[in-house]
Protein backbone atom coordinates (compact mmCIF):
# COMPACT_ATOMS: atom_id res chain seq x y z
CA UNK A 1 0.00 0.00 0.00
CA UNK A 2 1.08 3.58 -0.59
CA UNK A 3 1.56 5.78 2.47
CA UNK A 4 -1.63 7.85 1.85
CA UNK A 5 -3.79 4.75 1.26
CA UNK A 6 -2.33 3.08 4.34
CA UNK A 7 -3.10 6.15 6.43
CA UNK A 8 -6.68 6.31 5.11
CA UNK A 9 -7.21 2.64 5.94
CA UNK A 10 -5.85 3.05 9.49
CA UNK A 11 -7.89 6.19 10.13
CA UNK A 12 -11.04 4.69 8.62
CA UNK A 13 -10.74 1.54 10.68
CA UNK A 14 -9.90 3.55 13.78
CA UNK A 15 -12.93 5.85 13.49
CA UNK A 16 -15.32 2.92 13.35
CA UNK A 17 -13.55 1.21 16.23
CA UNK A 18 -13.89 4.35 18.35
CA UNK A 19 -17.65 4.46 17.78
CA UNK A 20 -18.04 0.75 18.60
CA UNK A 21 -16.23 1.13 21.91
CA UNK A 22 -17.99 4.39 22.72
CA UNK A 23 -21.32 2.57 22.44
CA UNK A 24 -20.03 -0.32 24.55
CA UNK A 25 -18.61 1.84 27.34
CA UNK A 26 -21.53 4.26 27.47
CA UNK A 27 -23.29 1.55 29.47
CA UNK A 28 -20.58 1.54 32.14
CA UNK A 29 -20.16 5.34 32.19
CA UNK A 30 -23.88 5.93 32.72
CA UNK A 31 -24.46 2.98 35.07
CA UNK A 32 -24.28 5.15 38.19
CA UNK A 33 -27.40 6.94 36.94
CA UNK A 34 -29.53 4.25 35.29
CA UNK A 35 -28.93 1.49 37.86
CA UNK A 36 -31.88 2.69 40.02
CA UNK A 37 -34.06 3.04 36.91
CA UNK A 38 -33.77 -0.61 35.85
CA UNK A 39 -33.01 -2.10 39.28
CA UNK A 40 -34.89 -0.01 41.88
CA UNK A 41 -34.54 -2.46 44.79
CA UNK A 42 -31.63 -2.57 47.26
CA UNK A 43 -28.87 -0.13 48.18
CA UNK A 44 -26.40 1.44 45.76
CA UNK A 45 -24.00 -1.52 45.92
CA UNK A 46 -26.84 -3.97 45.15
CA UNK A 47 -28.01 -1.84 42.21
CA UNK A 48 -24.48 -1.56 40.79
CA UNK A 49 -24.02 -5.29 41.31
CA UNK A 50 -27.06 -5.98 39.14
CA UNK A 51 -25.93 -3.62 36.38
CA UNK A 52 -22.47 -5.24 36.57
CA UNK A 53 -24.12 -8.63 36.10
CA UNK A 54 -25.78 -7.40 32.89
CA UNK A 55 -22.41 -5.96 31.84
CA UNK A 56 -20.87 -9.41 32.38
CA UNK A 57 -23.62 -11.20 30.43
CA UNK A 58 -22.89 -8.94 27.47
CA UNK A 59 -19.32 -10.19 27.63
CA UNK A 60 -20.48 -13.80 27.55
CA UNK A 61 -22.15 -13.08 24.20
CA UNK A 62 -18.80 -11.97 22.83
CA UNK A 63 -17.31 -15.46 22.24
CA UNK A 64 -20.36 -16.35 20.13
CA UNK A 65 -19.97 -13.09 18.22
CA UNK A 66 -16.23 -13.73 17.87
CA UNK A 67 -16.87 -17.16 16.39
CA UNK A 68 -19.57 -16.00 13.97
CA UNK A 69 -17.93 -12.72 12.95
CA UNK A 70 -14.43 -14.23 12.91
CA UNK A 71 -15.60 -16.86 10.41
CA UNK A 72 -17.33 -14.13 8.44
CA UNK A 73 -14.22 -11.92 8.36
CA UNK A 74 -11.94 -14.78 7.28
CA UNK A 75 -14.38 -16.03 4.64
CA UNK A 76 -16.11 -12.91 3.29
CA UNK A 77 -13.68 -10.15 4.20
CA UNK A 78 -12.48 -7.81 6.93
CA UNK A 79 -14.42 -4.88 5.49
CA UNK A 80 -17.73 -6.79 5.41
CA UNK A 81 -17.33 -7.88 9.04
CA UNK A 82 -16.49 -4.34 10.18
CA UNK A 83 -19.60 -2.83 8.59
CA UNK A 84 -21.88 -5.56 9.97
CA UNK A 85 -20.56 -5.24 13.53
CA UNK A 86 -21.07 -1.49 13.72
CA UNK A 87 -24.65 -1.88 12.45
CA UNK A 88 -25.45 -4.31 15.25
CA UNK A 89 -23.93 -1.99 17.86
CA UNK A 90 -26.11 0.86 16.59
CA UNK A 91 -29.26 -1.21 17.08
CA UNK A 92 -28.32 -2.19 20.63
CA UNK A 93 -27.64 1.41 21.69
CA UNK A 94 -30.93 2.61 20.26
CA UNK A 95 -32.89 -0.03 22.17
CA UNK A 96 -31.28 0.95 25.48
CA UNK A 97 -31.96 4.62 24.77
CA UNK A 98 -35.71 4.16 24.35
CA UNK A 99 -36.48 1.40 26.88
CA UNK A 100 -38.71 2.62 29.77
CA UNK A 101 -37.64 1.94 33.35
CA UNK A 102 -38.94 -0.67 35.80
CA UNK A 103 -41.46 1.82 37.22
CA UNK A 104 -43.23 1.88 33.84
CA UNK A 105 -42.93 -1.68 32.48
CA UNK A 106 -41.76 -3.71 35.48
CA UNK A 107 -39.58 -6.76 34.96
CA UNK A 108 -39.60 -6.20 31.19
CA UNK A 109 -37.22 -3.25 31.62
CA UNK A 110 -34.18 -5.19 32.88
CA UNK A 111 -34.98 -8.04 30.46
CA UNK A 112 -34.89 -5.67 27.46
CA UNK A 113 -31.70 -4.11 28.82
CA UNK A 114 -30.14 -7.56 29.04
CA UNK A 115 -31.18 -8.53 25.49
CA UNK A 116 -29.84 -5.26 24.06
CA UNK A 117 -26.57 -5.81 25.87
CA UNK A 118 -26.32 -9.36 24.51
CA UNK A 119 -26.81 -8.00 20.98
CA UNK A 120 -24.04 -5.47 21.58
CA UNK A 121 -21.86 -8.27 22.92
CA UNK A 122 -22.32 -10.24 19.69
CA UNK A 123 -21.29 -7.15 17.76
CA UNK A 124 -18.21 -6.40 19.82
CA UNK A 125 -17.14 -10.03 19.86
CA UNK A 126 -16.49 -9.77 16.15
CA UNK A 127 -15.34 -6.14 16.16
CA UNK A 128 -12.10 -6.74 18.03
CA UNK A 129 -10.90 -9.58 15.80
CA UNK A 130 -11.87 -7.86 12.55
CA UNK A 131 -10.46 -4.45 13.48
CA UNK A 132 -7.27 -5.80 15.08
CA UNK A 133 -6.65 -7.97 12.03
CA UNK A 134 -7.45 -5.26 9.51
CA UNK A 135 -5.29 -2.61 11.18
CA UNK A 136 -2.36 -5.00 11.67
CA UNK A 137 -2.53 -6.19 8.06
CA UNK A 138 -2.62 -2.65 6.66
CA UNK A 139 -0.05 -1.15 9.07
CA UNK A 140 3.17 -2.15 7.26
CA UNK A 141 6.07 -4.18 8.61
CA UNK A 142 8.37 -1.39 9.80
CA UNK A 143 5.85 0.52 11.93
CA UNK A 144 3.30 -2.21 12.63
CA UNK A 145 3.48 -1.83 16.41
CA UNK A 146 2.97 1.93 16.21
CA UNK A 147 0.06 1.93 13.76
CA UNK A 148 -1.74 -1.06 15.25
CA UNK A 149 -1.59 0.65 18.66
CA UNK A 150 -4.38 2.87 17.34
CA UNK A 151 -6.68 -0.10 17.89
CA UNK A 152 -6.42 0.64 21.61
CA UNK A 153 -6.12 4.40 21.09
CA UNK A 154 -9.62 4.32 19.64
CA UNK A 155 -10.80 1.72 22.17
CA UNK A 156 -9.74 4.02 25.00
CA UNK A 157 -10.91 7.02 22.97
CA UNK A 158 -14.40 5.56 22.79
CA UNK A 159 -14.47 5.18 26.55
CA UNK A 160 -13.08 8.69 26.97
CA UNK A 161 -15.73 10.20 24.70
CA UNK A 162 -18.41 8.37 26.69
CA UNK A 163 -17.02 9.74 29.96
CA UNK A 164 -16.50 13.21 28.47
CA UNK A 165 -20.09 13.41 27.33
CA UNK A 166 -21.23 12.30 30.78
CA UNK A 167 -19.14 15.09 32.34
CA UNK A 168 -20.73 17.68 30.03
CA UNK A 169 -24.21 16.43 30.85
CA UNK A 170 -23.42 16.56 34.57
CA UNK A 171 -22.51 20.21 34.17
CA UNK A 172 -25.48 21.35 32.08
CA UNK A 173 -28.32 19.23 33.49
CA UNK A 174 -29.76 19.33 37.01
CA UNK A 175 -29.12 16.16 39.01
CA UNK A 176 -32.80 15.22 38.92
CA UNK A 177 -32.96 15.49 35.12
CA UNK A 178 -29.70 13.59 34.74
CA UNK A 179 -31.05 10.75 36.87
CA UNK A 180 -34.47 10.75 35.20
CA UNK A 181 -33.64 10.98 31.50
CA UNK A 182 -30.30 12.68 30.83
CA UNK A 183 -28.39 9.40 30.94
CA UNK A 184 -30.27 8.31 27.79
CA UNK A 185 -28.67 11.03 25.65
CA UNK A 186 -25.28 9.25 25.22
CA UNK A 187 -27.05 6.14 23.92
CA UNK A 188 -28.98 8.18 21.31
CA UNK A 189 -25.76 9.88 20.20
CA UNK A 190 -24.02 6.50 20.00
CA UNK A 191 -26.67 5.12 17.66
CA UNK A 192 -26.24 8.14 15.37
CA UNK A 193 -22.43 7.90 15.39
CA UNK A 194 -22.67 4.22 14.47
CA UNK A 195 -24.47 5.18 11.26
CA UNK A 196 -21.59 7.52 10.39
CA UNK A 197 -19.09 4.73 11.13
CA UNK A 198 -21.03 2.38 8.85
CA UNK A 199 -20.64 4.84 5.99
CA UNK A 200 -16.90 5.28 6.65
CA UNK A 201 -16.27 1.55 6.76
CA UNK A 202 -18.18 0.96 3.55
CA UNK A 203 -15.48 3.07 1.81
CA UNK A 204 -12.50 1.12 3.19
CA UNK A 205 -10.27 -0.93 0.86
CA UNK A 206 -9.95 -4.63 1.60
CA UNK A 207 -6.59 -5.70 3.06
CA UNK A 208 -4.02 -7.17 0.67
CA UNK A 209 -3.53 -10.12 3.03
CA UNK A 210 -7.18 -11.15 2.73
CA UNK A 211 -7.26 -10.65 -1.04
CA UNK A 212 -4.34 -13.04 -1.42
CA UNK A 213 -5.79 -15.56 1.03
CA UNK A 214 -9.15 -15.52 -0.77
CA UNK A 215 -7.44 -16.59 -3.97
CA UNK A 216 -5.77 -19.57 -2.27
CA UNK A 217 -7.44 -23.00 -1.81
CA UNK A 218 -6.90 -23.15 2.00
CA UNK A 219 -9.89 -23.50 4.31
CA UNK A 220 -10.76 -20.18 5.95
CA UNK A 221 -12.42 -19.28 9.25
CA UNK A 222 -12.61 -22.82 10.68
CA UNK A 223 -12.69 -23.15 14.47
CA UNK A 224 -11.86 -26.85 14.15
CA UNK A 225 -8.76 -26.04 12.11
CA UNK A 226 -7.75 -23.26 14.51
CA UNK A 227 -7.84 -25.52 17.57
CA UNK A 228 -6.24 -28.48 15.77
CA UNK A 229 -3.34 -26.65 14.13
CA UNK A 230 -2.73 -23.69 16.47
CA UNK A 231 -3.58 -24.81 20.03
CA UNK A 232 -0.48 -23.21 21.57
CA UNK A 233 -1.12 -19.80 20.01
CA UNK A 234 -4.80 -19.98 20.96
CA UNK A 235 -3.98 -20.82 24.58
CA UNK A 236 -1.34 -18.09 24.72
CA UNK A 237 -3.85 -15.45 23.62
CA UNK A 238 -6.28 -16.75 26.23
CA UNK A 239 -3.66 -16.34 28.97
CA UNK A 240 -2.52 -12.90 27.83
CA UNK A 241 -6.10 -11.68 27.64
CA UNK A 242 -7.05 -13.09 31.05
CA UNK A 243 -4.52 -10.91 32.83
CA UNK A 244 -4.60 -7.99 30.42
CA UNK A 245 -8.38 -7.62 30.45
CA UNK A 246 -8.64 -7.90 34.22
CA UNK A 247 -6.11 -5.10 34.80
CA UNK A 248 -7.62 -3.00 32.00
CA UNK A 249 -11.15 -3.14 33.40
CA UNK A 250 -10.00 -2.47 36.95
CA UNK A 251 -8.45 0.88 36.07
CA UNK A 252 -10.64 2.02 33.18
CA UNK A 253 -14.12 0.78 34.12
CA UNK A 254 -14.42 -0.42 37.71
CA UNK A 255 -12.24 2.35 39.12
CA UNK A 256 -15.05 4.90 38.67
CA UNK A 257 -17.25 2.85 41.02
CA UNK A 258 -14.35 2.04 43.34
CA UNK A 259 -13.61 5.74 43.84
CA UNK A 260 -17.21 6.44 44.89
CA UNK A 261 -18.15 3.20 46.61
CA UNK A 262 -14.89 2.58 48.52
CA UNK A 263 -12.66 5.66 48.48
CA UNK A 264 -15.55 8.05 49.18
CA UNK A 265 -15.22 10.49 46.27
CA UNK A 266 -18.32 12.03 44.71
CA UNK A 267 -19.74 10.79 41.40
CA UNK A 268 -18.53 13.93 39.63
CA UNK A 269 -15.02 13.66 41.14
CA UNK A 270 -14.81 9.97 40.20
CA UNK A 271 -15.92 10.69 36.63
CA UNK A 272 -13.43 13.57 36.23
CA UNK A 273 -10.59 11.47 37.63
CA UNK A 274 -11.46 8.54 35.37
CA UNK A 275 -11.38 10.87 32.35
CA UNK A 276 -7.92 12.21 33.28
CA UNK A 277 -6.43 8.75 33.69
CA UNK A 278 -7.94 7.68 30.37
CA UNK A 279 -6.29 10.64 28.62
CA UNK A 280 -2.91 9.55 30.00
CA UNK A 281 -3.65 5.94 29.02
CA UNK A 282 -4.57 6.96 25.48
CA UNK A 283 -1.41 9.03 24.98
CA UNK A 284 0.78 6.15 26.16
CA UNK A 285 -0.45 3.75 23.44
CA UNK A 286 1.41 5.08 20.36
CA UNK A 287 4.57 5.58 22.40
CA UNK A 288 4.58 1.99 23.65
CA UNK A 289 3.67 0.69 20.19
CA UNK A 290 6.62 2.63 18.74
CA UNK A 291 8.93 1.21 21.41
CA UNK A 292 7.79 -2.33 20.55
CA UNK A 293 8.91 -1.80 16.94
CA UNK A 294 12.42 -1.27 18.30
CA UNK A 295 12.81 -3.57 21.31
CA UNK A 296 10.33 -6.30 20.37
CA UNK A 297 6.87 -7.35 21.53
CA UNK A 298 7.78 -10.00 24.09
CA UNK A 299 9.77 -7.76 26.42
CA UNK A 300 6.85 -5.30 26.48
CA UNK A 301 4.47 -8.06 27.55
CA UNK A 302 6.81 -9.18 30.33
CA UNK A 303 7.07 -5.60 31.63
CA UNK A 304 3.29 -5.20 31.59
CA UNK A 305 2.42 -8.38 33.45
CA UNK A 306 5.42 -8.38 35.75
CA UNK A 307 4.27 -4.96 36.90
CA UNK A 308 0.69 -6.16 37.26
CA UNK A 309 1.79 -8.96 39.58
CA UNK A 310 3.77 -6.68 41.85
CA UNK A 311 1.77 -3.46 42.18
CA UNK A 312 -1.94 -4.31 42.04
CA UNK A 313 -2.33 -4.96 45.78
CA UNK A 314 -0.39 -1.90 47.04
CA UNK A 315 -1.95 0.47 44.48
CA UNK A 316 -5.56 -0.58 45.12
CA UNK A 317 -5.03 -0.55 48.90
CA UNK A 318 -3.61 2.96 48.79
CA UNK A 319 -6.30 4.35 46.46
CA UNK A 320 -8.96 2.99 48.83
CA UNK A 321 -7.65 5.14 51.69
CA UNK A 322 -6.55 8.34 49.95
CA UNK A 323 -8.64 11.49 50.14
CA UNK A 324 -6.62 13.48 47.61
CA UNK A 325 -7.66 13.62 43.96
CA UNK A 326 -4.12 14.36 42.81
CA UNK A 327 -2.70 11.44 44.82
CA UNK A 328 -5.39 9.11 43.48
CA UNK A 329 -4.51 10.19 39.92
CA UNK A 330 -0.79 9.52 40.43
CA UNK A 331 -1.49 6.15 42.00
CA UNK A 332 -3.75 5.05 39.14
CA UNK A 333 -1.28 6.40 36.56
CA UNK A 334 1.41 3.88 37.60
CA UNK A 335 -0.49 0.68 36.70
CA UNK A 336 -1.99 2.41 33.65
CA UNK A 337 1.52 2.90 32.23
CA UNK A 338 2.47 -0.71 32.93
CA UNK A 339 -0.74 -1.90 31.29
CA UNK A 340 0.05 0.22 28.20
CA UNK A 341 3.00 -2.07 27.45
CA UNK A 342 0.36 -4.76 26.78
CA UNK A 343 -2.61 -2.87 25.37
CA UNK A 344 -0.56 -0.95 22.79
CA UNK A 345 0.53 -4.19 21.11
CA UNK A 346 -2.41 -6.41 22.03
CA UNK A 347 -3.81 -6.35 18.49
CA UNK A 348 -0.57 -6.84 16.59
CA UNK A 349 0.84 -9.61 18.80
CA UNK A 350 -2.29 -11.68 18.34
CA UNK A 351 -2.59 -11.00 14.61
CA UNK A 352 1.07 -11.88 14.00
CA UNK A 353 0.61 -15.32 15.57
CA UNK A 354 -1.80 -16.68 12.92
CA UNK A 355 -1.85 -17.32 9.16
CA UNK A 356 -4.19 -15.15 7.10
CA UNK A 357 -6.87 -17.80 6.53
CA UNK A 358 -7.48 -18.11 10.31
CA UNK A 359 -6.25 -14.76 11.54
CA UNK A 360 -9.47 -12.92 12.38
CA UNK A 361 -11.00 -15.95 14.10
CA UNK A 362 -7.71 -16.72 15.86
CA UNK A 363 -7.49 -13.19 17.24
CA UNK A 364 -11.16 -12.88 18.16
CA UNK A 365 -12.19 -16.22 19.67
CA UNK A 366 -9.67 -16.85 22.50
CA UNK A 367 -9.66 -13.13 23.26
CA UNK A 368 -13.45 -13.05 23.59
CA UNK A 369 -13.59 -16.19 25.75
CA UNK A 370 -10.97 -14.86 28.17
CA UNK A 371 -12.61 -11.44 28.18
CA UNK A 372 -15.95 -12.99 29.06
CA UNK A 373 -14.51 -15.03 31.91
CA UNK A 374 -12.21 -12.41 33.41
CA UNK A 375 -12.66 -8.95 31.88
CA UNK A 376 -16.44 -8.83 31.76
CA UNK A 377 -16.76 -10.23 35.27
CA UNK A 378 -14.16 -7.90 36.82
CA UNK A 379 -16.71 -5.41 38.19
CA UNK A 380 -19.03 -8.12 39.43
CA UNK A 381 -16.24 -10.05 41.20
CA UNK A 382 -14.87 -6.83 42.74
CA UNK A 383 -18.31 -5.82 44.03
CA UNK A 384 -18.95 -9.35 45.30
CA UNK A 385 -15.74 -9.32 47.34
CA UNK A 386 -16.79 -5.94 48.74
CA UNK A 387 -20.29 -7.18 49.57
CA UNK A 388 -18.89 -10.00 51.74
CA UNK A 389 -16.40 -7.70 53.47
CA UNK A 390 -13.26 -9.07 51.79
CA UNK A 391 -12.44 -6.38 49.24
CA UNK A 392 -8.70 -7.10 49.38
CA UNK A 393 -9.41 -10.61 48.07
CA UNK A 394 -10.07 -9.01 44.69
CA UNK A 395 -6.57 -7.53 44.67
CA UNK A 396 -5.12 -11.02 45.10
CA UNK A 397 -7.36 -12.39 42.35
CA UNK A 398 -6.17 -9.72 39.89
CA UNK A 399 -2.52 -10.29 40.81
CA UNK A 400 -2.83 -14.03 40.16
CA UNK A 401 -4.29 -13.39 36.70
CA UNK A 402 -1.36 -11.08 35.93
CA UNK A 403 0.95 -13.97 36.84
CA UNK A 404 -0.94 -16.23 34.41
CA UNK A 405 -0.46 -13.66 31.64
CA UNK A 406 3.24 -13.35 32.53
CA UNK A 407 3.67 -17.10 32.00
CA UNK A 408 1.77 -16.86 28.69
CA UNK A 409 4.13 -14.08 27.55
CA UNK A 410 7.12 -16.31 28.35
CA UNK A 411 5.66 -19.09 26.19
CA UNK A 412 5.50 -17.18 22.88
CA UNK A 413 8.20 -16.09 20.47
CA UNK A 414 8.78 -12.42 19.75
CA UNK A 415 6.25 -11.81 16.98
CA UNK A 416 8.10 -8.73 15.77
CA UNK A 417 10.84 -11.06 14.52
CA UNK A 418 8.60 -14.04 13.69
CA UNK A 419 5.43 -12.46 12.30
CA UNK A 420 3.03 -14.44 10.11
CA UNK A 421 1.85 -11.26 8.40
CA UNK A 422 4.10 -11.43 5.33
CA UNK A 423 2.63 -8.54 3.33
CA UNK A 424 4.12 -5.10 3.83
Amino acid sequence: MTAPSRLRAILGGSAGNLVEWYDWYTYSAAALYFAPIFFPNGNSTDQLLQTAAVFAVGFFARPVGAWLMGRYADRVGRKAALTLSVSMMCAGSLVIAVTPGAAQIGIAAPIILLLARIFQGLSLGGEYGASATYMSETAGRRHRGFWSSFNYVTLIGGQLVALGLLIVLQQVLPKTDMAAWGWRIPFVIGAGLALVAFWLRSKLPESESFIRAAAAPAERGSLRLLLAEHPRETLSIFGLTAGGSMIFYIYTTYMQKFLTNTAGFSKVEATDLSALTLVAFLLAQPLCGWISDRVGRRIMLLIAFGGGMLITWPIMSRVATTHSLSMAFLLILIPILFESAYTSISAVVKAELFPTNLRSLGVAFPYAVANALFGGTAEYVALWFKSIGMESGFYVYASVLSAVAFVAALSIRDTQKHSRIIED
